[in-house]
């Protein structure tokens, strides 16, 4: 299963009755990873980064964390792009996309 079709996955799971939505996620989300030829770690640490660098909202670091540690991705890992991320996007930021980030790796190993 592709990084994509696992986040579709579990957008649909997190949202149980909003097909119509769910379904527009999805559609976003389909063949994305392939067009960008990168392969699943750093296709999920790019994800990880751009969810800082919006400060979004904690579910969606929930679904894209969740696909991160069913392949490997370590909380280093996580922390590395906090890390590299801090220059560009400011200290509050960061502040905010670890704390989510680190709740909802909590999360996705409960589940």
């Amino acid at each position: 299963m592709s990084v994509d079709e696992a986040v579709a996955a579990l957008l649909e799971s997190v949202m149980p009755g909003e097909a119509p939505l769910a379904e527009t996620l999805m559609r976003m989300h389909s063949d994305v990873q392939a067009q960008s030829g990168l392969d699943d770690r750093t296709y999920l640490l790019v994800r990880i980064a751009a969810l800082v660098a919006v400060d979004a909202p904690a579910a969606s670091y929930l679904v894209n964390l969740t696909v991160a540690d069913e392949i490997g991705i370590t909380a280093d890992e996580v922390r590395g792009v906090l890390i590299a991320l801090a220059p560009l996007v400011g200290s509050a930021r960061v502040f905010s996309g670890a704390e989510k980030a680190l709740n909802a790796l909590a999360a996705a190993r409960r589940m």
